[in-house]
């Protein structure tokens, strides 16, 4: 029997992504300190990581499958096939500003800064737009930048928008809608393709 590990993000997806697998009839098991932690399906097995190392884990080959959302497989560019979109993490990628600044450009020429943890993505859209900007990649709250005049603008992930308004901040432009997928190892889908197909039929009804 081909075994299929599956890789999992932690933080928001983690709850429903494993509420999906449970419901399939692959809950995750107890696993202490184990990196790998095996389900009640012994033909499934998981590896809960950071949500920007599932599509390098899965693109590698070190996990078979995985779940993710749309703008953390976009900003990596990672080359995985993307079999089922799944109904849950739906939010946006916004550029969103202070309420009073300038947009969609700044007054005298001036080149905007745009802080971001999508650098790929926010570069893409405003190269696309004919609008050069630069980018500050930032790895923590990217909301502050402004009040810090450490940028004009920012690109980040929105769901109701109130850390943006608690911020000043109000949404500018949506760069992308995203939503939790899954995505599978291209030579993992043919060599395990009975059991990848088990799985898929599984997640769909589950779905």
């Amino acid at each position: 029997m081909s075994r299929l590990r599956v890789a999992l993000p932690k933080g928001r997806l983690f709850e429903p992504s494993a509420g999906l697998f449970r419901s399939a009839g692959a809950a995750i098991q107890d696993s202490g300190r184990k990196l790998l932690i095996p389900s009640t399906d012994p033909a499934i097995e998981f590896l809960v990581v950071k949500p920007g190392d599932v599509p390098v884990y899965v693109e590698s080959g070190a996990a078979d499958l995985g779940i993710t959302g749309t703008d953390v497989l976009r900003e990596s560019g990672a080359d995985v096939l993307e079999p089922l979109e799944l109904q849950f993490g739906f939010c946006r990628l916004v550029v969103a500003a202070p309420t009073h600044a300038h947009y969609p450009a700044l007054p005298g020429g001036v080149t905007a800064r745009v802080a971001t943890k999508y650098p790929r993505l926010s570069q893409a859209f405003f190269a696309a737009a004919g609008r050069p900007v630069d980018i500050i990649p930032v790895g923590g709250s990217v909301e502050v930048a402004p009040l810090l005049s450490l940028s004009h603008w920012i690109v980040d992930l929105v769901d109701t928008g109130n850390t943006l308004r608690a911020n000043g901040l109000v949404e500018r432009e949506t760069i992308l809608h995203c939503g939790a997928v899954l995505v599978a190892n291209r030579a993992s889908q043919k060599l395990k393709l009975d059991a990848y197909l088990d799985l898929m039929e599984r997640l769909e009804h589950a779905g």
